[in-house]
C-alpha cells in the first residue's frame, strides 16, 4: 500500500473495537489463530468500515442503505494518496503531505455512491474540499445524510445529483467551477450477467484461497462454509456495477466530455480495473489530444489496481 496509507500494517482489532464496539460481534479467529472478519459478508465489511472511519478519520456517523456498494476503505485511501502525489508541484521541496495541504484543493468525485468514502478520506487526511455527484437519488440522499451528520464535512463537501445518466460532467460542473482533479470508480461490467459472473469468480477464488490455507494446517473446509459462500449475492446497485460498454465505454464517454471542461479541471482521473482496458483508453486520449497521460499503479499486496490520469493544460 501507499506509504501514507493508515491501513498499510493491517487492522488493529482491539483498537477498532474500543472505538466501535459493534464490530466485536463480527470478529472470528481464522484457522491460523488470527483475528479477522468474514470479508465475503457485507454486514461484516460494513461494520469494519464504520470502525475504520470512526477510529482513523474521526467520523461520527456513517451508514449506507442495504444493497449499496460497501467499498473497502484501505484500497479507496490508496487512490486518494496517489492523487495527492499527482497534484503536488514536481519541484516542491516540502513533503508531499504538507505540500498538498498548503494550497486549496477541490476534487470532483464522479459516482460517489451512498458511502461518500473518497470525500471523507480526502477531507480528513488532506483537508481537501469536494463536489460529489451521483445519478442515483437515493445514493445522493444517503451521502448527504453522512455529510450533514459530520461537522467536519458540512462545509467541505457539496452533493450534486446528476439527472442525466448518460452525462458525466455536463449538468454537474457549473460555469464558475474550478477543480484540481476529478476522480471516478466507474462501473466495471457491461451487463448484469457479467457482474454476476465476476462475483462468482471472486467467491470461487476466496474458496480456493481458504482451502489452500486449510490444507497447509491440516483442516478441511466445512460444507456450511462453502454453502454460505455459494449463496452470497453481490452488493451494489446496477449503476455501480455495470453500464453499456463496461468500463471502457464509460471512460471513453468521460474522456470525450472532458474536452469540454479542460479549462475547469486540471487532472482528470479514473480507476481502471482491467489491464486490457488500458489500450483502448489510451487510444481515446490520443484522439482528444491530451497533453499528458499517466497510468499509476497501486500495489495492495496480492492485488494491483491502477488509475489513468490525463490533462489538457
Amino acid at each position: 500500500m501507499h506509504p501514507r496509507n493508515l491501513h498499510k500494517n493491517g487492522y488493529n482489532f482491539p483498537e477498532l473495537i474500543e472505538t466501535s464496539p459493534a464490530l466485536s460481534r463480527f470478529l472470528r479467529v481464522n484457522p491460523i489463530g488470527r483475528e479477522t472478519i468474514n470479508f465475503a459478508d457485507p454486514d461484516s465489511v460494513k461494520a469494519l468500515n464504520l470502525a475504520l472511519l470512526k477510529h482513523h478519520y474521526k467520523i461520527d456517523f456513517w451508514d449506507i442503505p442495504p444493497g449499496y456498494l460497501c467499498p473497502p476503505v484501505p484500497g479507496r485511501a490508496d487512490y486518494i494518496h496517489a492523487i495527492a502525489d499527482l497534484i503536488v508541484e514536481p519541484n516542491n521541496d516540502n513533503s508531499r503531505l504538507e505540500s498538498s495541504k498548503s494550497k486549496k484543493v477541490i476534487g470532483l468525485d464522479i459516482g460517489t455512491g451512498a458511502n461518500l468514502i473518497y470525500p471523507i478520506i480526502g477531507k480528513q487526511v488532506y483537508d481537501w474540499e469536494f463536489v460529489a455527484t451521483d445519478t442515483d437519488k437515493s445514493a445522493v440522499q444517503s451521502a448527504t445524510l453522512i455529510q450533514t451528520a459530520n461537522s467536519a464535512l458540512k462545509d467541505a463537501v457539496q452533493l450534486r445529483h446528476q439527472q442525466n445518466p448518460r452525462d458525466i460532467f455536463r449538468g454537474v460542473i457549473g460555469r464558475d467551477d474550478q477543480f484540481t482533479f476529478s476522480m471516478c470508480n466507474p462501473p466495471f461490467h457491461a451487463s448484469k450477467q457479467a457482474a454476476m459472473a465476476g462475483t462468482q469468480r471472486k467467491n470461487n477464488n476466496l474458496n480456493k484461497h481458504q482451502q489452500k490455507r486449510n490444507n497447509k494446517i491440516g483442516l478441511q473446509s466445512s460444507h456450511a462454509s462453502r454453502s454460505r459462500q455459494d449463496a452470497l449475492n453481490f452488493s451494489g446497485k446496477s449503476n455501480e456495477l455495470w453500464c453499456e460498454g463496461g468500463e471502457v465505454g464509460f471512460i471513453k464517454r468521460m474522456i470525450n466530455e472532458s474536452v469540454e471542461y479542460k479549462n475547469q479541471v486540471y487532472w482528470f482521473t479514473s480507476l481502471v480495473s482491467k489491464k486490457d482496458s488500458l489500450a483502448p483508453i489510451k487510444n481515446a486520449l490520443a484522439m482528444v489530444k491530451a497533453v499528458e497521460v499517466k497510468v499509476i499503479e497501486m500495489d495492495q499486496g496480492s492485488k494491483v489496481s491502477r488509475f489513468v490520469a490525463w490533462r489538457f493544460c
